[in-house]
């Protein structure tokens, strides 16, 4: 095992022998505190080192990623933002920095056990958890969350496309009917044009209406449902609502609902589309996967 002492505990010997330099001799307090004259002669020609000095410009760098995140980014993350901008530290460097300076990513909630549920009557389960698409508008996932506000209920309906895991399409109001799934899922159709894609929902009413079923064959949707109960049959929407509600709303109640719909809006076009780093996109955002996946048009001879 090795007797070498830490760098902060020789830091802080030779910041007591310079405290104390004009009661003891310096040597003396040296041979006592374990550390070498040498070392201590010249660090008070330089007391910071290169590499804590290195370690102070990294922190900055750090620092504005986690701000920029709103505080979700983890080291990983952060570390891929670093690295992006040019840097070549270590991941385990970015993950001791943060923790040094006490930068903690937010913690989801502890996630619900759900029992394993009928299939739907009206429409089966054809994705079957498939969460995995390999191109654009194969598969879609739509779902319905609540967001608290002073005025009574916001409830959003969000598309994600399973490519990419973008939102696109979403929809919030007051009042729970079917026409928020038609708006989110029109805002996703007259996004993408999609052709013959299967989109996924649970067993919400809104779902099983004749209204859904007349929209998604008119603009050639395949419909899917997921059984009765059972989350983990769309466990992405799930998650992405819990992303959702612990890197923005973060368990606060909106004053009005015009703030909230602000806030989403906010959230969802500016920052989870645009530029919030996944994890299942090799640390990518929903744009930048896809455009990194458009395929290039040939050149014309």
């Amino acid at each position: 095992m090795s007797t070498k002492p830490s760098t902060r505990r020789v830091r802080s010997a030779y910041e007591f022998i310079k405290a104390h330099r004009d009661q003891y001799r310096a040597q003396t307090m040296c041979r006592v505190l374990g550390v070498a004259p040498s070392g201590y002669y010249a660090w008070l020609q330089q007391p910071i080192s290169n590499r804590a000095q290195e370690d102070a410009r990294l922190l900055r760098l750090i620092r504005a990623s986690f701000v920029a995140s709103h505080g979700i980014y983890g080291a990983p993350r952060v570390f891929l933002d670093l690295r992006e901008a040019g840097e070549t530290c270590s991941k385990h460097r970015v993950a001791r920095l943060m923790r040094e300076a006490n930068l903690r990513a937010l913690h989801g909630y502890r996630p619900r056990r759900w029992s394993v549920g009928k299939p739907s009557v009206l429409i089966p389960n054809l994705l079957k958890r498939q969460f995995t698409a390999t191109r654009p508008n194969v598969a879609w996932v739509t779902d319905i969350t609540y967001i608290r506000t002073w005025q009574g209920w916001l409830y959003l309906a969000v598309v994600m496309d399973l490519f990419s895991r973008m939102i696109v399409g979403w929809a919030a109001g007051p009042i729970i009917r079917g026409e928020l799934v038609l708006n989110a899922v029109l805002m996703a159709v007259r996004c993408r044009r999609p052709r013959g894609t299967l989109i996924h929902s649970d067993q919400g009413t809104q779902y099983g209406s004749d209204a859904w079923r007349r929209f998604c064959r008119s603009n050639h949707l395949e419909p899917s449902m997921s059984r009765k109960g059972n989350c983990w049959d769309n466990a992405v929407a799930e998650s992405f609502f819990s992303s959702l509600k612990k890197e923005r709303i973060k368990k606060q109640i909106y004053k009005n609902r015009e703030l909230a719909l602000a806030d989403l809006a906010d959230y969802i076009d500016s920052f989870y589309n645009r530029t919030r780093r996944h994890s299942h996109l090799g640390g990518l955002s929903p744009d930048q996967f896809e455009a990194a996946h458009k395929p290039r048009r040939q050149p014309i001879h």
